[in-house]
């Protein structure tokens, strides 16, 4: 009750300091949301800018990609109107199905093939003459009847250079020609078919999933055009014409949907470009941005509240020192590390009395501790007092001489090993003995008690390292839990028994572990293990328990060291004994 007492007193509801951090608290947050909305808005249009930048880059890479493979395609129609396999084919008067005329179309062919080897975006090229001669490699399928059509008309009327022709329907291609001339006439067409799907490829741009882009010929016809196009084709060609021979942006209300419109001509095709990108989705990217300084601003404004928090603390920085002390004494250490206070009002005489009483208890706790020792060391010699230990000698010695007249050597193996454990205990008042001889005391207890079973007790010790038996140890640590072992371990077992000893080193300590193969622990018997007996003394033969060495041990070098045990029901109980490193050079 004292101690909650305390906690109230040293832990005010309302304190000046609160104030004044609540204070720069609200200041600081009407400021942070001040610049944070100002630079939310910059960010805003700063990323519309840089979307604008990455669009308009993005449409002329793919106008420079297309304008690559038309380059390369026109070199190809040079080499094919200047060759003379070509000329020599289309001036021939051969008639078809000929013999002539079926060498003529395998060379012609095979020179197409070689022209067009290894370029996957051509899907067709054609050497069509004026004179009804028609040869192709790719597909789709091409006859004579193509000289009649408007895109012959076309390729012939504009074809000096090179034309462009968009093919509509079933065979929706962009087709680029040029004609065949000899002597100033024109003989004949060459043209090649560029593969849809590589157009689609080129343009399929999104800057954002619903963003949509078109490319609409000099013609006003549709180049490509994307499948999920939610605007009209009329909006987009009136877009083109009005944006038409510039490079700009601009923001257009189309279907009660605002856009921002960026177009783009092609200075070698003629065509232009336009992307329309929704504003909503453009500017989705500021969420994210927004999000990012709401995030800077919490982390922010925590910053400023801790620095809030040491300003304010200044104003009750002796509070919290008197506060500080007092909760160090109630945790148990009554060592005053903190500075002392030394001002003249109301705290500097609190803290006068706290450290008087501070003083009084460390005097008390001392007077406690030697009385506690002083009491433990009373047990002992009470308890060693209780038998006399020459009485007990001469006695066990004259069985000891009849059990060898008698010839019973099990009752003089007892009676001898009674003595050397008796002399132990009672003739020896040092509270530390030796690991050699603290195991010379369990193997003479261990003689004793095998003659109370039928089955063997099998008790191996294990040594580490023969150095380790000078160390010290307190006097009669192992004989309780061997015992305990014994008792409630495998005398009950329906098999032979064993029990282990190791005696080893680890981590600077010096470890006794006591295992056996017996029928294990519940939680519930290791925790009675620990508890004293009704009276408040132990039956067993010692006089003290598990629970006495592990108080013994603790008392003395700390809750770090003592008993730990572990076991498992129907398996096996390991009892682990953690000691200091003592060497026999130490001082009992």
């Amino acid at each position: 009750m004292k101690l909650f007492s305390v906690k109230k007193l040293i832990s005010p509801t309302v304190s000046i300091q609160g104030k004044i951090f609540v204070a720069f608290s609200l200041v600081t947050l009407l400021a942070i949301v001040a610049v944070t909305s100002i630079v939310y808005l910059y960010m805003r249009e700063t990323v519309k800018n840089n979307a604008l930048t990455s669009v308009m880059d993005s449409i002329r890479q793919a106008d420079e990609s297309l304008n690559i493979r038309l380059e390369e395609i026109d070199r190809l129609n040079t080499v094919v109107v200047t060759n003379k396999t070509v000329l020599n084919t289309l001036l021939s008067a051969t008639e078809e199905a000929s013999y002539e005329w079926f060498q003529e179309q395998k060379r012609i062919e095979e020179f197409l093939s070689a022209v067009i080897a290894y370029k996957a975006y051509i899907s067709r090229i054609a050497v069509i003459g004026l004179n009804e001669k028609v040869f192709f490699v790719g597909s789709p399928w091409l006859d004579k009847n193509v000289i009649k059509t408007p895109m012959m008309d076309y390729l012939i009327q504009n074809g000096s250079r090179h034309a462009y022709f968009h093919q509509t329907g079933s065979n929706d291609s962009i087709v680029t020609g040029r004609h065949i001339r000899y002597n100033r006439e024109t003989i004949g067409v060459v043209m090649f078919d560029l593969d849809n799907e590589f157009i689609k490829k080129i343009y399929d741009v999104k800057p954002t999933p619903d963003s949509m882009l078109f490319v609409v010929d000099e013609k006003n016809e549709f180049i490509y055009q994307p499948d999920n196009s939610s605007v009209a084709q009329e909006t987009i060609i009136k877009l083109s014409q009005e944006l038409a021979g510039s490079n700009a942006s601009v923001e257009k209300a189309i279907d009660q949907r605002s856009y921002l419109v960026i177009s783009r001509k092609s200075d070698y095709t003629g065509w232009s470009t336009l992307a329309l990108v929704p504003m909503e989705s453009l500017l989705s990217e500021t969420v994210r941005i927004r999000n990012v300084l709401a995030e800077a601003a919490i982390v922010v404004f925590i910053i400023i509240l801790f620095s809030s928090l040491q300003v304010s603390s200044r104003i009750t920085r002796n509070i919290r020192r008197l506060r500080s002390m007092m909760m160090h004494v109630m945790e148990g250490n009554m060592t005053l590390h903190a500075v002392e206070i030394r001002s003249k009002d109301e705290i500097g005489q609190l803290y006068q009395v706290f450290k008087s009483m501070v003083e009084e208890l460390k005097r008390l706790l001392e007077g406690i501790k030697t009385s506690e020792k002083m009491k433990h060391e009373a047990e002992l010699a009470v308890l060693q007092a209780q038998i006399r230990p020459h009485f007990l000698y001469n006695s066990l010695n004259t069985v000891k001489y009849l059990a060898k007249l008698n010839g019973v050597p099990n009752i003089e193996e007892v009676a001898e090993s009674l003595i050397e454990l008796m002399r132990g205990v009672l003739g020896n008042s040092n509270e530390f003995l030796s690991v050699q001889e603290e195991l010379q005391y369990v193997r003479s207890y261990v003689n004793i008690e095998k003659y109370k079973y039928v089955e063997p007790i099998h008790v191996n010790i294990e040594i580490e390292n023969e150095e380790l038996l000078q160390y010290r140890v307190l006097k009669l640590m192992l004989q309780p839990i061997v015992e305990n072992a014994i008792i409630h371990g495998i005398a009950s077992a329906e098999h032979g028994g064993l029990v282990l000893i190791r005696v080893y080193k680890e981590q600077k300590e010096l470890r006794l572990e006591v295992s056996d193969n017996g029928k294990g622990m519940s939680d519930e018997q290791i925790k009675a293990l620990f508890e004293v007996k009704e009276g408040g003394t132990y039956t067993r033969f010692s006089g003290m328990g598990i629970r006495n060495v592990h108080e013994r041990i603790v008392r003395l070098y700390g809750e770090s060291y003592g008993v730990f045990l572990y076991s498992e029901p129907g398996r096996y109980t390991k009892v682990e004994i953690r000691f200091p490193l003592l060497p026999s050079t130490d001082s009992a």
